[in-house]
This record gives structure tokens, sequence and C-alpha cells, in this order.
């Protein structure tokens, strides 16, 4: 199964992942559209990162510059902190913070969002097209999207991009979607970012996109409605609805944005680790930091990986209990799951001086394990829980189809569980017990009946 793997320890940006992709092997040519139909142009060079070749990208007017002149610069970063001392023709991440509104991806020189790179440049160097042109609503970037030459895949994956930036934005701000107005983020770099990404990723034909969890930074920014922590509101909306994990450093600066969050979160499931793979290519996309102690680089890796299960982090919990009724336990599993137990498994036993006991056996997720076990002896008196450090396991992909039944003239929904291997491969098909029940009771058919009509009926599709 072709994989592409995102090393998130520096976190990520739109420029950072245009660069990340093209460093690991996607074609410059696939960005044709997004020149054609915008007044910009990718402009792209080797840049040494700590000793370390990597790929930088920078959007920049189109006619602003020939390319030779268009990276003549100096790069001051004395400090690191965010104060504001971003020019527009600088160049950082992609944050747009709204003025008075909505976004986070590209603003740098409204008192709102950046960070103090300095960029030195002479009078001939090309214009960044970060925080120039036109700023847009969400409804005007959608038109933008809609009328460049994309395939119908890629235009839906752009167009679900910004709605994740909308819809964090509007969040924030307490505004409607529609009427989220897009300042640097409906900017022409900005739509550049989102949909050059998402021609890049097709170009590479993966099969599958992970990454492992995304480094924030810390510290703060400035931003037009006064100074925030890192990660930025907008970052922490779109991580709550995303697969893959937030991890605080390893710097103070904000080294993920709105727009590499939201690419991210459309295209990525989260990993603990990078995945096993026989590599094919690697790359390196450099940010606008520069940190005297690492390299601040996003690495992508392609390769193939084996039809394996997914690989899942936990912990386990368990305790004996030698007075729990039978309601007690009844009940537990419902409590200690709404706690955040991945599975709660009740087992009779034999304890001290021959007295009937059970044992409870809780799987949690690592970031879960104190909560639940406080639950746990919470519900059930117990004195004391153990943590055994499983480590992991392996867990198949789940999805829910609904089987439509036509018995008797009538229709009856089931919903079907699949379980699928890394690959995609289905291997099991497992109606919902509840559903089949209904349908059993309306009907008088046997439980066991619906249960195979309905998981038939999704394996033939």
């Amino acid at each position: 199964m072709r994989t592409l793997a995102f090393d998130g320890r520096m976190g990520a940006s739109g420029d950072m992942l245009l660069a990340a992709l093209l460093a690991a092997g996607a074609d410059r040519d696939a960005l044709a559209p997004v020149e054609d139909a915008l007044d910009i142009r990718y402009d792209v060079e080797t840049v040494d990162e700590h000793g370390i070749a990597a790929t930088s990208v920078h959007v920049v007017m189109e006619g602003s510059e020939d390319e030779e002149t268009a990276h003549d610069r100096t790069h001051t970063h004395d400090d690191h902190s965010n104060t504001d001392d971003h020019a527009h023709d600088g160049h950082s991440h992609d944050h747009s913070h709204a003025h008075d509104d909505h976004s986070h991806d590209h603003s740098h020189a409204h008192d709102d969002h950046s960070h103090d790179h300095s960029h030195a440049h002479d009078d001939t160097d090309a214009t960044l097209a970060e925080g120039h042109g036109p700023h847009r609503t969400y409804a005007e970037v959608l038109d933008i999207v809609e009328s460049m030459d994309l395939s119908e895949s890629a235009e839906t994956d752009a167009k679900a991009i910004f709605r994740l930036l909308g819809e964090a934005e509007s969040t924030v701000h307490d505004t409607e979607l529609d009427g989220t107005q897009f300042h640097e983020v409906g900017a022409d770099d900005a739509i550049a970012d989102v949909v050059g990404a998402v021609l890049l990723l097709a170009d590479l034909g993966v099969e599958r996109v992970v990454t492992t969890p995304l480094a924030t930074g810390g510290g703060s920014a400035g931003m037009a409605h006064g100074e925030y922590p890192v990660p930025a509101p907008a970052v922490v909306e779109i991580a709550a609805d995303a697969s893959w994990s937030l991890r605080g450093g390893p710097v103070d600066a904000e080294l993920l944005t709105p727009t590499g969050a939201a690419i991210l979160a459309h295209v990525a499931e989260g990993v603990d680790t990078l995945p096993t793979l026989d590599v094919a290519d690697a790359g390196y996309g450099a940010g606008g930091y520069d940190f005297p102690d690492r390299p601040n680089v996003l690495r992508a890796i392609v390769g193939d990986g084996g039809a394996a299960l997914d690989r899942e982090p936990i912990t386990v919990l368990e305790t004996n209990l030698d007075d729990a009724s039978p309601e007690l336990l009844g009940g537990l599993q419902e409590r200690l799951t709404e706690a955040g137990a991945r599975d709660v498994s009740i087992v009779p036993t034999t304890m001290k001086k021959s007295r009937p006991g059970h044992l409870v056996k809780v799987i949690v997720a690592p970031e879960d394990a104190e909560r639940v076990a406080h639950r746990l002896a919470l519900e059930t008196g117990t004195l004391g829980v153990r943590e055994h450090g499983a480590g992991h396991r392996w867990v198949a992909a789940r999805t829910f189809r609904t089987a439509s039944l036509e018995i008797d003239d009538e229709t009856y929904d089931v919903a079907v569980k699949i379980a699928s291997d890394a690959s995609g491969e289905p291997y099991d098909y497992s109606a919902e017990y509840d559903d089949a029940l209904a349908v059993a009771e309306a009907t008088d058919l046997p439980v066991r009946e619906v249960l195979r009509r309905a998981e038939n009926a999704v394996r033939d599709e």
C-alpha cells in the first residue's frame, strides 16, 4: 500500500507542505492550474537547513521579478519570540488571523500576526504574494476554486479544506460560515497553498497519508484581537476534529498554522510513530524560521507498507472485586466507556479464601488512563487499580454501511460494521444487533436471519 508519512515534530504550514511534497517526488508541473488561474508563481529552490538539503517554496506575484533575484534575502532570527516584525514581503508560516473577523492563514503585517523572523529584501526582490491580493469571503474563495481547471476530486478536496478553515474561524468568532470574511486565508497565496497541496498529493498517487503528532510550538502570537497563546484558536478548533494529535514545543514559536492543520486534518490520519515502510522516496520541506540548534523542516517519506492492521497505543487497567453486585457490574461498562475506556472485560475469578470475585480489565489510551482509573475506583469502591503498559494493540479500520432489507413489501434499515486491514481490504462484516432485533420483532423473523441478510447485502454490494 503506497503510503505518505509526515514527521510532524516541527509542525506544518502551507508552504512547508508544498515543499515537502515536491521534495518527496511530486511533479512541479502539477501546479500549473493554479499558476494559470491566479497572478502568482511558485518559486522553488533548494536551501541548507543545518546540513540538510531542503526544498523551499515561496508564492510570489507574477511579473514582480525573475526567480534569480527572488531569494536574495538575509534571515535574521535572534530570539524567535512572536513579536510583530514581518513586512508584507517577509516569509514565514502561513497564518491568517482575521482582522476583526475570521481566518488564520497568512497574515503578517496588519498588526495581527507575525513572528519575529525579519527577512530583509533589497529593492529588486520579487514580491512575495503573502498578504497581497484581494481578501475574499468564504463563498468567493469557493468560486475561485471552482473556476480552476481541476479534476473533480481535487476540487472537492480543496473546497473541503477551506470549509474546515471557515468553520474553525466562524466558531472562534461566533459567526455564520457564509458570513465569514476571509482576509489573508482568502488571498491568492493561501489559495495557492491549499490547492497546490491537493494537486501535489494527487500527483504522488499515494493511497494513504499519515502524520505523527504535530508540534505546535509555544509562547504567544499577536493577533488582531490581542496576544494569544500558541497554538492559535483556529488550530485548536481544527485539531478537535482531526484524527492526529497535537504536541507542544519544541521551541517558542508558532510551528503549526491553520492552513497546515486544515490540509492535514482533511488528508492525513494520525499515527503515534512512523509506520513500517519500504522507503521509495523522501524529502524535506523548509519552514520560514531559522533556529540555531535544529533544522526547521517537515519530513515526508513515501513508501510501500504491508496490509497489516493499524497500530494503536494503549495501556491496560485492572482491579479485583470481591463484593460487587450484579447490578453494579451490569452498568460498569457503560460508565467506564463514557469516561474514555476503549474496551471493558469482566471475568469471574476466585479470590482469597476461595471467595468468588471478578477481574475487571479496561483498555484505554495512555492519555486517558488516570481519568478512567479514577472513574473505576469511584464506581466500584476498589482500593487500588493496576496499570500494565501494554504498549499497543493492532486494530482494524472500522466503517459502517446501511443495509436496506425488503421484507413483505416493507424496507428496513440495519447498520453493518465493516472491518478492514490497512490496505482497505474488508475481512469481516457484522450487523448491529439492536437494529436486527428491531427488524426481527417487526417481521417475526429470527434475529440471526436478519443478521445474515444484512451482512450479505453489504458484502455483495
